[in-house]
This record gives C-alpha cells, structure tokens and sequence, in this order.
C-alpha cells in the first residue's frame, strides 16, 4: 500500500505543492531510500524518522521504506520534509488510518526524542494550503505564526506522538491562534538633529514620494543619523504589504512567537557584505538584505566600501522590485521593492576637498572614490544631498521646533493624495506610490506645466541626462508639489528636484542657472 500526504518545497517567498508518498517492499529489509532531488538536510531525514519512532516506542518494518518526493525534478530543501515523511510512513504501517492525512498538508522537524521542532516558512506554507483547499500540520511553535494566513484549518502538536493520540482519536489538538502584533518601535527624533536643514528637507521628499537618496558629508555630519531617522517618518505597512513582507521574514526564520509588527523594515548590513548575502542565494537559497527590507528601507553605509559587485547586483531590483536568483536547476525568484538609502564621505580620507581640513588630494581623489560607484547605480538614486560639517554655533543651539512627529504628517498628507490618485485612476495604491509610476499613470500624473518643462529640457540637454533621469526627475517633482499640495508641477518644482538630481560632482556648476528659481 502507497500511502500519501502533501508537503510544500519553498521556491522563493512562495510555496509549491509537493506530494510525499512511502511505499513498504519486501527487500533489502531495514533499508530506508528517499528520491526525489532532495538535498542533505532532506536525505538526512530518515535517521530523524528512525530515531524519532525509536523515540516514542515504535520499530521500523522489518522492509524496504521507499520515500518518494513528487514531483521528482523539483529540488527539495530543508528540514521540514521530516513530518510528512513521517505521517505517510505512519499510515502505511496501519498506526493511524489510511484516510487520516486526507485535506491535510504538513510540515516540520523530528528530534530524536519525538517532538516537533520549529521550521521556516510556516506563513507561506499556511497561505498555499488555504489555495490548496488543504489544512496544514505544523510544529507548535509555528503555530501562532500559520494563523496568520486566515481561513485555514490547522494543527500544531508538539510532539509526533500526540499527533497520532489526535488521529487516533485519544487527544484533540486545539487550532492555534495568531501571535502577537508588536507595538510600534519607539523611533529617534529628528529633533536629535542639529543643522542639515537642506538634509531634513531631502529626507521629507524621499520618504514621502518613496525615493531612493544619498548623503555625502564628512565623518559626523549627521549622515548615518539623519538615516536612521527615516522608519519614523514612514506609514506603517498596510495589510497587503505586512502579508508581503511577513512572508518573506517567514522564509528565512526570522518571525519569533508568530509576532508581526506594522513597522516598516530598516536593513543596514555591513559595507563587507557579499552580493549573496544582499541579493540572496547561497548553498540552500535564503532571502538577503534586498529582500528582507520589501516594502522597507535598505540603508547602506559608507556605500563605496562595498564592492562593486555586490553594489551593481542591486541595480536590477531597484528598478524592477525583485531579484531573481539563477541557478543551474531553478530561478528562485524573491520580492524586492525597497527604498534605498546610503551615506558615503567626499574622498577616501573623509575630508573633501574645500574648508578646514581638506583633503591634500582634492579634487582627484574625491573623482576617484565616488567613482567606485558605477554610473548606471548614481542614476538611480533620486536625491544626492550634500552634508556639510555641523558647526559649533548650530549645536549650541536649542532642539529644533520640529521634529519627526511634525514631517510624518505631512508625509502622511503626500502619501494620502498619492493613494487617492492611484484609486481614482483604478490602479494599484502600492503601484501609486510617485516613486513607482509609470506608463500611462507617469504620463498623466507627471505632467509638468510649460515654464517646468522647459526648464527641464534645458536641464537635460546642459547635463546629458538620461531617459531613466529624466522619468525620476518628474517623479521627484511630483512627490515635491504632494508636499506643497499643488496638482500641478511647476517650474520651481523641477527646479528643487534637479538640485537632487546630481551624478558628478560639477552638478552644481552645470545646474548653477536653476539656483535663482529655488526660494
């Protein structure tokens, strides 16, 4: 007798249905085979059964076990594979009934002692069950977590043997219910910050229009702060995009207790970061740093000392919000929709090259660090801002009157009309976001009124700027008229969002006609 239960194989954020059946032969006796291209942690499994059974006082047949994993092209990862092996080994040797695993799918890890250890992914998994029509087993501990996805039957027993007791009928499993949703983080104030108003305005525009920017400044002018400052000033996540991004978290093992939290991710991995470990891949594939900031902020500091690989892999995902992983038997294919935010020095000694202190090697070697970043990179940073040093009379200064409770409403306000807009034009309020347009929603809600667009043709034929700089420049000074509560662009809109719009560092020089029309 074949007998069956489903499992998943996590193929990126989302789970695939993959169908577990065990079959008992006569010979070789005591042999245990599980095909299928499952990997050494799923190959492992058997002495995990072994041992698990051993455990709770039951003996394997005395014949061949064949554990097939359908289908057999689809590469199978992880340890979760332990429970659905399990179950379908337990109906073929009549310990519980054959029809217990039916609209069941499951997943989870064996110890030797029997219990059920916790896995990842158990919120993809509960989410493609409930496509399936299927409930799903899962370890206690990721029960909480699973109740996130709804409307879909679950169990979640802490030990192998009371799983049986429940398919017996001897013990009921209560349905688990959702964990925690953890209060909003307490978030720095802007009010930390000292000086860098031109900064404070840059990183208003950014947050509310969802773009990506760059500070430049000498060591302790405030960069990393100003940063670190963003989370605050953005909305919490909505429904969807909590789903979204929880999943994605889910994957990678890094939801505790099944608690999820509306605050927006904020990512800052170390400038020696590998590609892998932004972008994810790896041995066994795992989300990276892009991934896990979806729907959130990845901030990297000192943004030259990353390498140029790891730097230019993410040249893709900012433009199309996800990052595929190649690999020689699969794409593994992982969302990606973040804000960027870095932070770099002048020059390599920090310095720069004008006032107390400069660089001695001013302006070659500020040229020669900043072009560690690639072009095809600085154009897609919508807002570079330049930091200058704080001075002693601005710390003697008192706390500024506005802090971080004052910008987030009016981000709040910018973000609003955005989503009113993209409603009331049918499309996706995610996708109405300024930093997202495009097609027909870029042509209609970017539209500059003569006096801007001249100005920005003028901008673009003095700079050589590109077609993808020209489409940002619009988007920056749409989300700038959202702030101001205009619905239209005017000319001193384009002439703010060209300010930002630097990839060299005669930027200023080039655009040096468009100062008199900032005020």
């Amino acid at each position: 007798m074949v007998a069956r239960v489903v499992t998943l194989a996590f193929d990126g954020a989302e789970a695939r249905r993959v169908d577990v059946e065990v079959q008992l032969v006569a010979t070789p006796q005591g042999a245990f085979s599980i095909v299928g291209l499952p990997d050494k942690a799923v190959a492992e499994s058997r002495e995990r059964v072994r041992g698990a059974f051993a455990g709770i006082g039951l003996s394997l047949p005395p014949k061949k076990i064949i554990a097939n994993l359908a289908p057999a092209d689809l590469p199978k990862e992880g340890s979760h594979f332990d429970l659905p092996i399990a179950l379908a080994l337990l109906a073929s040797m009549g310990v519980i009934g054959p029809d217990a695993l039916d609209g069941w799918s499951a997943i989870g890890e064996l110890g030797l002692d029997g219990q059920i250890a916790r896995v990842g992914g158990a919120l993809p998994a509960a989410v493609a069950a409930s496509a399936m029509g299927l409930g799903l087993i899962c370890p206690e501990a990721n029960g909480p977590e699973a109740a996130w996805a709804g409307d879909v039957r679950l169990l979640a027993p802490r030990s192998l043997i009371s799983l049986i007791n429940h398919f017996r009928g001897q013990q009921i499993l209560t349905a688990p219910k959702p964990g925690d949703m953890n209060e909003a983080k307490a978030v720095a104030d802007l009010r930390d910050v000292k000086g860098q108003e031109g900064a404070k305005r840059a990183l208003e525009i950014a947050a509310a229009g969802g773009h990506n920017l760059l500070f430049i400044g000498q060591p302790g002018s405030g960069k990393s702060m100003l940063a670190q400052r963003l989370p605050g000033l953005l909305p919490p996540l909505t429904p969807a995009e909590l789903l979204e991004t929880s999943m994605v978290w889910s994957v990678a093992g890094l939801i505790e207790r099944g608690s999820l939290s509306r605050d927006r991710p904020f990512r800052a991995p170390h400038h020696s970061a590998s590609m892998a470990a932004l972008t994810g891949g790896g041995h066994r594939a795992k989300p990276g740093e892009a991934s896990l900031a979806h729907n959130g902020v990845l901030f990297l500091d000192e943004l030259p000392e990353y390498s140029p690989q790891a730097l230019d892999s993410l040249r893709q995902p900012l433009e199309t919000g996800e990052i595929m992983v190649a690999r020689a038997n699969a794409h593994v294919r992982y969302p990606a929709r973040f804000q960027l935010v870095a932070a770099m020095n002048p020059c390599r000694c920090g310095m720069g090259g004008a006032g107390k202190g400069a660089c001695g090697k001013a302006p070659r070697c500020q040229r020669d660090y900043q072009n560690r970043i690639s072009g095809p990179l600085f154009d897609r940073i919508d807002l570079t801002i330049d930091t200058p040093p704080v001075t002693a009379a601005d710390m003697a200064l008192p706390p500024p009157a506005e802090g971080t409770a004052e910008v987030a409403a009016r981000v709040s306000r910018a973000r609003d009309l955005q989503t009113r807009r993209a409603t009331d034009s049918g499309i996706d309020s995610r996708e109405g976001l300024n930093a997202r347009l495009s097609g027909e929603a870029f042509e209609t809600f970017t539209r500059p009124d003569a006096d801007a667009k001249v100005l920005l043709t003028r901008a673009a034929e003095s700079s050589g700027m590109s077609a993808r700089g020209w489409t940002r420049t619009l988007r920056l000074a749409r989300t700038i008229a959202d702030l101001e509560g205009s619905t239209t662009i005017a000319r001193h809109h384009v002439a703010e969002a060209l300010m930002y719009r630097r990839n060299t560092l005669q930027a200023e020089q080039e655009f040096s006609f468009m100062k008199p029309a900032v005020s």
